[in-house]
């Protein structure tokens, strides 16, 4: 499970056996949630408000490139 990046304690990260399209998984305590990076949508959440799924997408937004790198380079090299 690769981190791509942890912030104010999500942690943001793609299981290493992932598939198209791309897409990012967030983890906080017991909550999850899977978004799509482009355009960026919420596939599902689990124990997430709406407040926190406001600001992951905020972070998503903000980080877009480096999680889309990170994805490319990941599966591209595999």
């Amino acid at each position: 499970m690769p981190t791509v990046l942890n912030v104010f304690g999500y942690r943001f990260f793609f299981y290493s056996n992932d598939h198209d399209p791309p897409h990012i998984h967030v983890e906080k305590g017991n909550a999850t949630a899977k978004f799509l990076l482009r355009p960026i949508e919420l596939v599902k959440s689990k124990g997430f408000g709406a407040k926190d799924l406001k600001e992951i997408r905020k972070f998503i937004e903000l980080y877009q490139l480096t999680l889309e790198r990170s994805w490319n380079e990941y599966f591209d090299n595999k």
